[in-house]
């Protein structure tokens, strides 16, 4: 990994959940506090049952969101993914403009926001096609996608540390703090006249991080390793490390594979494969001591002829990408 930092990032709890509905248990599906955590996923910190709408406790539902429509409550919402909730259709009658709408996240007293409440900024709305088309309140969803707060997000691996220089002994695993850039920015930087089908280019199934002012980035043999983000205390899996730029000064974006795209895809292979028969596992050997390797690993790295441009012409894009 190019120019990883050390820092304070950590595991969150990393299991399939059916009320992930955008993401393989996006992690937000258990509460932390302040020396209070629940390690199983979809088990709030608090339990029991809730009957004839008394006062729910804290913590006991930490997904439930507030809807704002120029600043007053008018619906509730849920969160599926860190940067997406979901509510019902019927509450955008009014506008579909997200610049109508905040989402409230971390409240348990509206009235009275924690260290842990934030405000999000809405980046686009998808009412339902089909809403209230066949019959009332038909396909009454919408979806949400949310731009990113003060979301902190790390790319972790063992890949070289830049184009010519190799992780040293003992192999320590890389940490780096990045940002998340919206595509549109992002394919700036892989601009080119080649209109070959090889071309790298951005896509809806992709997404981008780095930070540009430290050097952060993917390299050689940090492909197919996590990109997290931490959202009010929950880990979320965002990306796989794909492709880069030559991990070498002037660092570019990286540009990961896009979790919420391959859902349906991952959730398929999983139904269909069960679980395998324990008895039918090899023994359990030593876990091996992995010698120094020089192995370059498979990242892709497409030319990078337009990359000085960019970086010379652009200082909002640089800011953009400042580390959280």
């Amino acid at each position: 990994m190019a120019s990883a930092g050390a820092g304070g990032a950590g595991p969150g709890c990393w299991a399939a959940d059916a009320l992930a509905v955008a993401l393989l248990c996006p992690l937000l599906l258990h509460a932390q506090a302040a020396g209070s955590v629940n390690n199983a996923c979809g088990k709030p910190l608090e339990s029991g049952k809730i009957l004839g709408g008394q006062n729910a406790p804290d913590l006991r539902w930490p997904w439930q969101a507030s809807l704002l429509y120029r600043g007053l409550h008018i619906c509730g919402a849920a969160l599926i993914d860190a940067f997406w909730v979901v509510s019902a259709a019927h509450c955008f009658q009014k506008s579909q403009e997200p610049s109508d709408y905040q989402i409230l996240l971390g409240y348990h007293k509206l009235q009275q926001p924690t260290e842990h409440s934030l405000i999000a900024t809405v980046y686009r709305v998808f009412v339902h096609s089909d809403f209230n088309k066949h019959y009332f309140l038909g396909s009454d969803i919408a979806l949400l996608q949310l731009l990113p707060t003060s979301t902190s997000c790390w790319v972790t691996g063992w890949g070289m540390l830049t184009e010519t220089e190799y992780l040293g002994a003992p192999l320590q695993l890389q940490e780096g703090e990045v940002g998340i850039l919206s595509n549109d920015i992002c394919k700036v930087y892989f601009q080119t006249s080649d209109t070959s089908k090889n071309n790298y280019s951005v896509h809806e199934d992709m997404l981008c991080a780095g930070d540009l002012n430290t050097g952060k980035a993917i390299c050689r043999g940090d492909s197919g390793g996590p990109l997290a983000c931490k959202l009010m205390n929950i880990w979320y899996l965002i990306g796989i490390s794909s492709w880069s730029l030559p991990c070498q000064q002037p660092v570019s974006p990286s540009v990961f594979t896009r979790l919420t795209h391959f859902t349906s895809w991952i959730l398929e292979k999983q139904s269909i494969s069960p679980n395998p028969d324990p008895a039918a596992a090899p023994p359990r050997n030593k876990p091996p001591a992995i010698k120094d390797f020089n192995s370059t690993g498979t990242a892709h790295k497409p030319r990078s002829c337009t990359a000085l441009v960019v970086l010379q012409t652009s200082p909002v894009l640089l800011m953009s990408l400042r580390a959280r």
